[in-house]
């Protein structure tokens, strides 16, 4: 048997005695057809079915390239360079998507799901890495912003603020008289004339109802005329008013006269008290003045003296002196064989209980009343009261108490 062997885009043809069945018949022209022609025609048939390796490569390339700096961007901002740089409108991938119009069906049906894909996965890497960016972000705040709060309050600075000599001596004092059991009381420093004299047994005529010692206000339609309060006395009376006995309190606050050297200012600073019930006497009000002293002083012992003297409000009325003993640095208190004046006191005056509607047979009291701002000066050695109120702020680092070291009998008045 004679056989003749065609081969034809890689196909064998068998010709000769074969069975119809077996194999179709082929022309000779096929099988003697030139072999260039047939592998020219087989390689164009393979190109358009499938992308070249190469661009394939090229794409993997790309993908791995913008994989490893996505990566590395260290912050939001190089992250979204990146963005722009691969997505964005002539980013690498963008102008490798334009490029899809350029092709033939059948490498589009190729190169398009990897263009796609090549865009998708970016997005992915660059979606993860921003997220994770965030979670850095917050856990490096989370940590420069933690607090120990088991640890002590440090000293505070003293470009933090400072208080005010008067704010600290205030506080001492609400600490020490809320000890004893006193409440505090507070009044208007705009006053009527009623509760600012008339009331607290002030005559007509006083020289204290003068415009030369009080800052008295325009008049007012009905001719009367307001004032700003000489005292805290007033607040003594709208207690007394307000409330029934037994009563304890308190009433710092401001005042104001017509008065300015070293040792005034027009506006300063009271603090007074007043007791009313119906056993009240001045053995209470000597030890109430002289426990106030050894505390707000720091002293061991507070040697007192109290002279008569003449207040419109109280009968008797009486000066207190504190001993001291005055050296080139200053004055100590609590000791030595001077006296120093420190406050005014004595027993209510009937006449201010009856108009207060309180029975003078049945109620009786005792009251006092010192300068914050004088008081202030005998116990920290500032010389002169006029700097309390300049705003130097020098004088305030100097003369200040640092804003956590609040005044008690506990802990201490002062440092």
């Amino acid at each position: 048997m004679r056989r003749r062997l065609c081969y034809r885009a890689g196909l064998m043809v068998q010709q000769g005695n074969a069975p119809h069945h077996s194999q179709a018949p082929v022309s000779m022209s096929a099988c003697n057809a030139p072999t260039s022609l047939l592998v020219s025609r087989n390689t164009k048939e393979e190109t358009m079915q499938a992308p070249a390796p190469a661009v394939l490569d090229d794409l993997k390339e790309l993908e791995d390239r913008i994989a490893s700096d996505v990566a590395a961007a260290g912050d939001e901002a190089a992250l979204e360079n990146l963005r722009v740089a691969a997505l964005g409108k002539k980013g690498s991938v963008s102008e490798r998507m334009k490029s899809l119009g350029t092709m033939s069906p059948e490498e589009r049906k190729t190169m398009g799901p990897a263009l796609n894909g090549l865009k998708v996965r970016v997005g992915e890497l660059i979606a993860e890495r921003r997220t994770a960016l965030a979670a850095e972000a917050l856990t490096q705040r989370l940590a420069a912003e933690t607090v120990d709060v088991t640890l002590e309050p440090q000293a505070a600075d003293v470009t933090e603020g400072r208080i005010h000599p008067i704010s600290q001596v205030m506080d001492e004092l609400i600490a020490i008289f809320a000890d004893l059991g006193f409440e505090i009381a507070e009044g208007p420093d705009i006053e009527t004339d009623d509760l600012n004299f008339t009331k607290l047994n002030f005559p007509e005529g006083h020289p204290a109802r003068d415009e030369h010692d009080t800052f008295f206000l325009p008049e007012r339609a009905d001719g009367t005329r307001r004032v700003l309060r000489t005292h805290t006395s007033p607040v003594q009376i709208r207690t007394m008013l307000s409330k029934k006995p037994p009563i304890r309190i308190i009433a710092p606050g401001r005042t104001y006269r017509c008065d300015s050297d070293q040792t005034h200012t027009p506006m300063f600073h009271q603090v007074e008290g007043l007791v009313i019930d119906e056993s009240a006497h001045v053995g209470h009000l000597k030890w109430v003045l002289q426990e106030f002293c050894k505390a707000f002083f720091e002293v061991d012992d507070a040697s007192m003296r109290f002279r008569a003297s003449y207040f419109p409000f109280t009968e008797p009325s009486y000066e207190v002196d504190i001993r001291c003993k005055r050296t080139h640095n200053g004055i100590e208190l609590g000791t030595g064989d001077d006296w120093l004046e420190i406050l005014g006191s004595g027993m209510v005056h009937p006449n201010v209980l009856r108009n207060c509607g309180l029975d003078p047979d049945v109620y009786q009291g005792f009251a006092w009343g010192m300068g914050i701002d004088r008081i202030a000066m005998l116990k920290y050695g500032m010389p002169d009261l006029r700097a309390f109120f300049d705003g130097d702020v020098r004088w305030l680092k100097h003369y200040g108490f640092a804003p956590l070291d609040r005044p008690s009998l506990a802990g201490g008045l002062s440092r």
